[in-house]
C-alpha cells in the first residue's frame, strides 16, 4: 500500500558527502544513487529514472555546468538541485536558465538542512 519511494541522483565527487548524503536520504525514506563525476550521472540518467538530481557543479570529466547543457540537449527534464560552494551570482544565474530549482551553499547549509529542502520539493 505504500507508494513506491522517490528516487534521488546525487552528484558529488566528495565521496564521503556523498555517502552521508545517500545515508540520510535513505533514513529519510528515499532510495538514491551516486554519482561522483559528470559522465557517470549522464549516463545513470540516461539509463534510470529519477525524481530529482542533486548536482555539484566542480567535478571532475564534465562539470556540473556541462551536466546541465547535455542534459537539456538530451531532453531531461529531470528536476535539479545545485549543490556547490560556487556562490558567483553569476553561476547561481546561470543555473537558475537551466531551471534549476534551487541552488544550496553547501558549506551554508547542514545535511539535515539540505534533506529538509528536499522533503520540501520532492
Amino acid at each position: 500500500m505504500s507508494e513506491q519511494a522517490k528516487k534521488i541522483l546525487i552528484v558529488e565527487d566528495e565521496k564521503p558527502l556523498g555517502r552521508a548524503l545517500s545515508l540520510k536520504l535513505g533514513k529519510a525514506g528515499y532510495q538514491s544513487d551516486n554519482a561522483y563525476d559528470g559522465e557517470d550521472a549522464l549516463t545513470k540518467l540516461k539509463n534510470g529514472k529519477y525524481d530529482l538530481v542533486l548536482l555539484d557543479l566542480v567535478m571532475p570529466k564534465l562539470n556540473g555546468f556541462e551536466v546541465l547543457v547535455k542534459k537539456k540537449e538530451a531532453k531531461d527534464n529531470t528536476p535539479v538541485i545545485v549543490l556547490s560552494n560556487l556562490s558567483q551570482e553569476d553561476d547561481v544565474k546561470r543555473t537558475k536558465e537551466f531551471g534549476v530549482l534551487d541552488f544550496i551553499i553547501k558549506s551554508d547549509m547542514s545535511i539535515f538542512d539540505i534533506i529538509e529542502k528536499i522533503k520540501k520539493i520532492v
